[in-house]
């Protein structure tokens, strides 16, 4: 076994202790080179953020912007050829269209893009804190569950500004599986 075979190999033994400590996540392997997995769909099963409503003209007087929700996201994990080399880090994207290249929901995170080409994009800055594709995963969900967001304009910036600027305005409104009244 290669040490690229072996890291690989280490990585999706993590993620399967993470899907097995926390009901919010499974995980299913989507591709693999040389027998073992580079490539893995991960599913968070829990309610938050997937937009506002009329979203096209957000932040403008006159539009309401209330939060709308979902209850499960699609993250791509995918692992570069030269992975782990630290300037080939996994690449973590949520799915914004299914198979059919249809909208599907995906976070309304100010660290994951929400508008644009680079839509689904998590924002994880990797060469401070990255530890395992399994600490990537776990940190999503506390992005999903808003433990964990960074929105003010300043360094290490949001991924999404727009975003950013509702969610500081609107953090009242923001009810997930984690802070919603019962």
């Amino acid at each position: 076994m290669t040490p690229r075979q072996r890291r690989l190999s280490n990585e999706y033994a993590g993620l399967q202790r993470l899907a097995a400590a926390r009901p919010e996540i499974s995980v299913q392997v989507t591709r693999e080179e040389m027998g073992v997995p580079v490539r893995y769909l991960v599913l968070y099963h829990l309610r938050s953020l997937c937009g506002v409503t009329n979203v096209e003209h957000l932040g403008e007087d006159g539009y309401e912007n209330e939060p709308l929700y979902a209850d499960e996201f699609r993250l791509s994990v995918s692992f570069p050829p030269s992975y782990p080399a630290i300037d080939a880090m996994p690449v973590l994207e949520f799915e914004v269209c299914d198979e059919e290249h249809r909208p599907i929901p995906h976070p309304w995170h100010p660290n994951i893009r929400y508008f644009g080409a680079f839509s689904g994009a998590v924002c994880m800055n990797y060469t401070d804190s990255y530890d395992s594709v399994a600490w990537a995963v776990d940190r999503v969900l506390s992005y999903l569950r808003y433990e964990l967001y960074h929105a003010e304009n300043e360094p290490p910036y949001p991924e999404d500004l727009k975003v950013a600027r509702w969610v500081l305005q609107n953090e009242d409104k923001i009810k997930t599986d984690n802070n919603r009244d019962e």
